[in-house]
């Protein structure tokens, strides 16, 4: 393979794209020249990351600099233009898959690839793995005898969406099956020869609040057997195996644990070939696990392996003249079934989409609606009788749904088009949409990135008046003395980053909206809630008390009142915001003036829950030293610490909080409290 050397490009800076230029750069006669994107600085951000010569701005340039071998690796429903191109240009195609969205696109490669007398191969990458490929050998070899059938179980996740346009995943209904689907009816294939006949099922479960089909199920019947297949976005630990079963024996491929056990039949009684079908199994597992773990350490199994095998066959085959290790001819019926599945999908998602209202002519939009206190407003504006639109990522009750006075909205608050299509029209904005759980991508879309789409919509449509509800975790807890109250004024958290991803993420927020009021005559009020309990919530926290074994534990002695507010007093707040003069970026704090101690939490929850329970009290010194051992783990890992000192140092601050501004400016006092809201709040949960 040193006789020449292939000038390689690639199109499409995505996730794959990295292990494309893994597996070119174990090649010795290849060459990468650079990469193109149709978003630039996608494209400038892979070169950085990946030491690439450099970014090109398109296809065309790329081969004028002497291109030769194109790897198109956009989403698939631009593979064939792509691929085209590149071969009429008389440039190699290798195409990830699905390698079209249509057997028309297909033959169209096809077509160019004869007229160019260019090669044209699909990245079917399974069949070069390292496990399937040693079980597709064991099988056509006869290990097992004759396949009878094959079940297919592969659990997926996508990358972090971090806001921006929507991936193509959450765009299209049918996007999941054309994306891992592909790689299972090509292993059916495989396995069991030619396909015959696919019925297909999808459902949505809801792990992925952007995805709307997260759940697959499809039966193959093909030439020699029957095959099923399962694909979830929701099972976890994740898992990804293949078993065959045959006449003389099942052999199971475990991708997650690196791993191939066979069973074969045996002259043996059932009673005892069972038992010893047990310790075959796990002697066979208790022997690959560590070998091949070894086997990935010393790179002889590799990250994307085949993937990266693939590409080393493809340009194999490139020099000595041999077929290319997946034609397109050979990838087309696996096309034309996918897509009769992957559009069934996307006109259902279609359909989906048609229950919504096209046109909004609603003054006020809520986001963050389908949340605790979201929820409870949106009650409240439609006792009011106001007429309003409600932001949500999933379809909401029919108590929605089906109110001439709301009008729904599905989106994501990193979508700028979503967000954007909600705000236009409108005349008031309460923003409480941000992210409650989830990784950091999650906080950062949802909290900071959605701020800014939210702001950005305003100021394009001129929208008047923003509530924002921010938090109390923006205030510089650490610093709080004993018995200060803590006014707007406060000190804001200097380190945010040691407190956590939502602290971080909401004052980040709240400068994004006091910035906009200063710099762009944004008309917004500010409003920081303390800890909001009410029926369906739950009251405890770690930093109040927690059940263990029947006990109610509690850290400390209990005697300090966490911050608390009702979430109808808190509406109330909301509401006299919104109808103020405050409207010049000022800050609110939300917090009752009623105290009830963490000792008086834990006894309430108790007596209402846990008739009969006990509460025992630890240390907070036990927990600063877990703190301390925990930080020092995940330091060595190179990951945040998901509890550290300064994270306990800020949660058991002896925090006291002024709302005289509220009361003066705003009008604002509660009107349940905090002791009937607790009660209310008990009852309202399981027992």
């Amino acid at each position: 393979m040193n006789t020449k050397n292939f000038k390689v490009g690639l199109v499409g800076a995505g996730y794959i794209s990295e292990f494309h230029i893994r597996g070119l750069r174990r090649l010795p006669n290849v060459s990468i020249i650079g990469i193109t994107d149709i978003d630039p600085e996608r494209a400038r951000l892979a070169v950085e990351r990946s030491g690439l010569a450099r970014a090109f701005p398109s296809l065309k340039e790329m081969i004028v600099a002497g291109a030769e071998v194109i790897h198109v690796l956009t989403p698939p429903a631009s593979h064939a233009d792509v691929a085209v191109e590149a071969l009429n240009a008389g440039c190699h195609v290798l195409v990830e898959k699905p390698v079209t969205t249509s057997v028309e696109d297909c033959d169209r490669i096809v077509a160019a690839a004869k007229a160019s007398g260019k090669r044209a191969c699909v990245d079917h990458s399974m069949l070069y793995d390292y496990f399937m490929d040693r079980a597709l050998r064991l099988v056509r070899g006869g290990g097992i005898g004759e396949v009878v059938t094959a079940d297919y179980f592969c659990g997926s996740g996508y990358p972090p969406y971090m806001g921006g346009p929507l991936p193509p995943q959450y765009r299209d209904g049918g996007y999941p099956f054309r994306d891992v689907g592909t790689h299972a009816l090509y292993l059916m294939e495989a396995f069991l020869g030619e396909i015959q006949n696919v019925h297909t099922r999808f459902a949505t479960q809801g792990g992925d609040p952007n995805l709307l089909y997260d759940e697959w199920r499809a039966l193959v019947a093909c030439a020699h057997g029957s095959g099923h297949v399962q694909l979830s976005w929701n099972v976890r630990p994740q898992q990804h195996f293949l078993i065959v079963q045959g006449t003389k024996g099942v052999l199971r491929a475990d991708l997650s644990s690196m791993t191939m056990t066979v069973k074969k039949s045996t002259p043996l009684p059932k009673a005892m070939e069972r038992p010893l079908f047990g310790m075959r199994e796990g002697m066979q597992v208790a022997t690959q696990v560590p070998a091949n773990a070894i086997r990935f350490v010393r790179k002889k199994i590799l990250q994307y392996h085949g993937l990266q095998m693939l590409v080393a066959d493809f340009y194999r085959t490139l020099e000595s003249g041999e077929p290319t290790p997946v034609p397109v001819e050979r990838a087309r019926p696996i096309v034309e079934w996918i897509e009769r599945a992957a559009r069934e999908a996307d006109a259902s998602k279609s359909a989906f989409l048609q229950k919504f209202p096209k046109s909004l002519t609603a003054p006020i939009l809520v986001t963050g609606a389908a949340g605790f206190i979201g929820r409870h407003l949106v009650r409240r504006l439609l006792s009011e009788g106001a007429r309003l639109r409600v932001f949500v990522r999933r379809e909401p009750s029919s108590e929605w749904m089906n109110n001439q006075n709301v009008e729904v909205v599905i989106g994501d608050l990193g979508d700028p088009e979503a967000v954007d299509r909600a705000v236009a029209g409108t005349e008031t904005i309460y923003h409480i949409g941000g992210a409650m759980k989830g990784g950091a991508h999650d906080f950062e879309r949802g909290t900071v990135v959605g701020t800014r789409n939210v702001l950005a919509s305003m100021k394009r449509h001129r929208v008047g008046k923003l509530i924002y509800v921010s938090s109390l975790s923006v205030i510089w807890a650490s610093n709080a003395r004993k018995g200060e109250k803590l006014t707007e004024n406060a000190p804001l958290e200097t380190m945010p980053e040691k407190r956590g991803v939502y602290s971080q993420t909401k004052l980040e927020a709240e400068r994004i909206v006091t910035e906009a009021v200063k710099n762009d005559g944004l008309r917004a009020v500010i409003l920081r809630p303390a800890k909001v309990i009410g029926p369906g919530v739950q009251p405890l926290g770690f930093e109040i008390a927690f059940r263990a074994k029947g006990r109610m534990v509690i850290v400390g002695n209990g005697s300090m009142a966490p911050p608390m507010v009702y979430v109808e007093d808190l509406v109330d707040a909301i509401k006299l915001a919104a109808a103020s003069d405050a409207l010049d970026g000022s800050i609110f704090h939300i917090v009752d003036s009623e105290e009830v101690t963490r000792n008086e939490l834990a006894r309430e929850y108790l007596n209402h829950l846990m008739p009969g329970g006990k509460m025992m009290r630890v240390p907070i010194t036990m927990f600063y030293g877990l703190a301390l051992l925990v930080q020092i783990l995940f330091k060595f890992l190179g990951r945040p610490a998901p509890l550290s000192t300064y994270k306990l140092r800020s949660a058991f601050a002896p925090l006291s909080f002024d709302s005289t501004a509220a009361e003066k400016r705003l009008g604002w006092k509660p009107k349940v409290g905090v002791r009937a809201g607790l009660r209310e709040t008990l009852k309202s949960l399981p027992h």
